[in-house]
């Protein structure tokens, strides 16, 4: 999602969704009623064939400060999206039970996550990155049992973190990110990191969907960091 702003255009739905029962907070069941419908940029479909399959783990908990959603900062010594901050997730491997276990497991490996302390609530449309060509499933949680998180591996993981609803949606916190060659998305500065990408346009598409949004300065526009430029370049 890291481009110009693209107005939403229907996709089909994901077919996965639960009964939301009691283990579903009252501020989250909304969202997680409309993550299976959710509306994304035409350039974002998953192309009919190729591309491979892969699911990200958007997580949603509640800490001392209120809702939030877990996030992690990628090692700068990666091959691929170095020092890029991201939903944990990776390619669905085919011992996976779909882009559920995907999701699960990775996010175990990166963080270091108890799984079955997580209710898998639905999925979200598929989207397509075509820089890395992956066809993305967002899998929607609630973490009702929260545990200990942390970086396993200093090789891939560099921080991870509960960033916080407010803090996301903090208008002091929203800005768009110009890319090399122009490009807009939206970005946020939280817990020392600047997201900004595909996580960023998740993000933003999921504050909106969720009803959590606040107004904020979309002319607030700063260049992509060279530094991060860099770390790209590598690939």
């Amino acid at each position: 999602m890291n481009g110009k702003d693209h107005g939403a255009g229907a996709v089909e739905p994901s077919m996965m969704t639960v009964d939301l029962g009691t283990d579903c907070p009252e501020w989250l069941r909304g969202f997680a009623a409309k993550a299976p419908r959710m509306q994304v940029s035409a350039l974002l479909r998953p192309p009919a064939n190729g591309a491979r399959a892969a699911a990200v783990l958007i997580l949603f908990g509640e800490g001392p400060d209120g809702p939030d959603l877990l996030l992690l900062q990628r090692a700068d010594t990666l091959r691929k999206h170095a020092g890029q901050p991201a939903f944990p997730g990776g390619g669905i491997d085919p011992t996976d039970d779909g882009p559920v276990g995907a999701a699960l497991r990775e996010a175990a490996e990166e963080t270091g996550l108890d799984p079955s302390g997580v209710t898998v609530l639905a999925t979200m449309p598929e989207l397509y990155v075509a820089h890395s060509e992956y066809r993305v499933t967002p899998v929607v949680a609630w973490w009702r049992e929260p545990s200990a998180v942390h970086a396993t591996d200093p090789g891939e993981v560099a921080s991870v973190a509960r960033v916080p609803l407010a803090e996301l949606t903090d208008p002091a916190n929203r800005l768009r990110i110009r890319g090399p060659s122009g490009h807009l998305g939206p970005a946020f500065r939280v817990q020392g990191m600047l997201v900004w990408g595909f996580t960023a346009g998740i993000l933003h598409a999921v504050l909106e969907a969720g009803g959590w949004d606040r107004p904020w300065d979309t002319t607030r526009v700063e260049d992509l960091p060279a530094e991060v430029i860099d770390l790209g370049r590598r690939e």
